[in-house]
């Protein structure tokens, strides 16, 4: 219950400081936290990884518009679906080429954020 009102404060704060920076962060507040709550089970449950997961999904925020960050997140949600029905999210160049995308905005957060 802590860790979700930790969360909570995070995103609220994260919002307010996009848009007063101007940031055209139009990511979904229910992915964001999806984001936080994967990251903080990688890195722990303290309020050091809330801040640095949420430093994360932002820098994502900043870099990659939410449209391309979810058919990234889609191709790598079928390229574990076994059989040919996820053969084309293995094999399109333009899937592969948006999942690098998103792997650069990645692994840029992880050098700002961790």
């Amino acid at each position: 219950m802590i860790v979700r009102a930790l969360i909570a404060a995070a995103l609220l704060a994260a919002s307010a400081g996009a848009a007063s920076a101007g940031v055209d962060d139009d990511y979904p507040t229910a992915e964001k936290a999806d984001y936080i709550f994967a990251c903080m089970a990688a890195n722990g449950q303290t309020r050091e990884s809330l801040e640095r997961c949420s430093c994360s999904i932002d820098t994502i925020a900043t870099i990659l518009p939410y449209t391309e960050y979810e058919e990234a997140e889609t191709v790598l949600r079928m390229d574990r679906v076994a059989g040919q029905a996820s053969e084309l999210f293995r094999t399109s160049a333009d899937l592969k080429d948006k999942v690098a995308n998103m792997r650069r905005a990645q692994a840029e957060a992880e050098v700002k954020c961790f």
